[in-house]
C-alpha cells in the first residue's frame, strides 16, 4: 500500500464542500464505503488522513472533502473552503431542501493520550466505521490513521471523522450532518 502524505502542517489542510460529485481518480482511496437507503446515497472515501464523503439525494449531490494543498481539484461546484485554524462551524441549504452542517476541530493532544484515542478508535472501529491505520509512516512509534464513522438515518446522515497526525500529535476531528428533509 502506498502512504499518504501525513508530514503535512495540518494548517495546509483544507475543508472543502462542492455542490456536485468529484471524480476518485482525482484522489488514492485507502478504503471505502457505499451506502443507498430509500432517500439517498452515500460514498465515503478514507484518502490518506483524509476523507471524501459524497451523498446523492434527487437531483442534489453534496461531497465534502478534507484535502492538502496539492491535492488537484476543480473550480466548479465549489461552495465553500476553509482552512484547518481552529474551531469552525458551517451550515448551508442547497434550493431543494438537502441542507448541510459541520463543525470541525483541531486538538493537540500529548503522545499517551494520543496513544489512547488511536487505541480507543480502532476498538470503537471493530463494530462500525472504516479505521485506516499507516504503520509505515509512524512518528516516534505513533501511527497516522483516519476513523471515519456513519450513522445513516431515514432522513439524514451523520459522519464524524477523526484524523491523526502523529508528528504534531494532532488529531483533526469532523462532524457533519446531511439533512434531507426538505
Amino acid at each position: 500500500m502506498d502512504v499518504p502524505k501525513t508530514n503535512l502542517a495540518v494548517s495546509e489542510l483544507t475543508f472543502s464542500l462542492f455542490q456536485r460529485p468529484l471524480h476518485p481518480e482525482l484522489f488514492r482511496i485507502y478504503a471505502r464505503r457505499h451506502l443507498k437507503t430509500e432517500r439517498y446515497e452515500m460514498l465515503l472515501w478514507a484518502t490518506g488522513c483524509s476523507h471524501v464523503v459524497s451523498v446523492f439525494a434527487d437531483d442534489n449531490c453534496l461531497t465534502e472533502l478534507i484535502s492538502g494543498p496539492d491535492q488537484p481539484l476543480p473550480r466548479r461546484g465549489l461552495v465553500e473552503r476553509f482552512p484547518f485554524r481552529g474551531p469552525r462551524t458551517h451550515k448551508c441549504t442547497l434550493s431543494r431542501g438537502l441542507s448541510y452542517m459541520t463543525d470541525f476541530q483541531v486538538e493537540k493532544m500529548s503522545p499517551n493520550l494520543y496513544r489512547q484515542s488511536h487505541i480507543d478508535l480502532q476498538r470503537f472501529a471493530r463494530n462500525r466505521g472504516l479505521f485506516v491505520a499507516f504503520g509505515s509512516v509512524s512518528a516516534e512509534g505513533l501511527e497516522p490513521f483516519s476513523y471515519i464513522d456513519f450513522e445513516a438515518r431515514r432522513d439524514e446522515l451523520h459522519i464524524h471523522a477523526f484524523h491523526a497526525f502523529p508528528e504534531q500529535l494532532t488529531i483533526i476531528k469532523t462532524q457533519s450532518l446531511f439533512d434531507m428533509r426538505g
